[in-house]
């Protein structure tokens, strides 16, 4: 049972870790949040870390869905889970342009680059495993939301 367990277990761990050390990097800029002009439907600043917690989750078992292919006849296993690697990176890195840097129009840039990094995981998914494709897009729909978020951020603090 452990055995077949321990893929989403690996896989889980290392998604919230990412989520965690990004959270942990851009903790001394987080309040810019709170004092920024921000646009309709700005969600309350308690919300991201549940949200984000459910959909690191959400990824870390979609990947391991994936990776229980990689012994099979599926060719496309290495180049999805490397996909899935560049989107966690990418993922990372908007949180730094975003709250670090506060450079809001690079920021929805690098969240474009995030969104099509995101589109070209669940197609490469959907091939390996329709179920992980499909826990997918939560965070597709919620990365699209920030770029609407971002992209008035970065408007309206011009």
């Amino acid at each position: 049972m452990l055995k077949k367990l321990k893929p989403f277990i690996v896989s889980v761990v290392i998604a919230l870790a990412v989520g965690g050390i990004s959270a942990a990097v851009t903790s001394g800029s987080m309040d810019i949040y709170s004092e920024i002009n921000r646009p309709p439907l700005s969600p309350p600043s308690i919300l991201f870390p549940i949200v984000w917690t459910v959909l690191f989750t959400l990824m870390g078992i979609s990947a391991a869905l994936v990776y229980r292919f990689k012994d099979t006849k599926h060719d496309g296993v290495r180049t999805a889970l490397i996909v899935y690697g560049v989107n966690l990176a990418v993922n990372f890195i908007w949180s730094l342009i975003f709250f670090n840097m506060q450079a809001y129009l690079f920021a929805f840039i690098w969240i474009l680059l995030l969104l099509a990094v995101i589109v070209a995981m669940i197609i490469l998914f959907k091939r390996i495993s329709p179920l992980a494709a499909y826990l997918q897009i939560p965070y597709l729909l919620w990365v699209a939301f920030a770029a609407y978020l971002n992209f008035a951020i970065y408007l309206l603090n011009r």
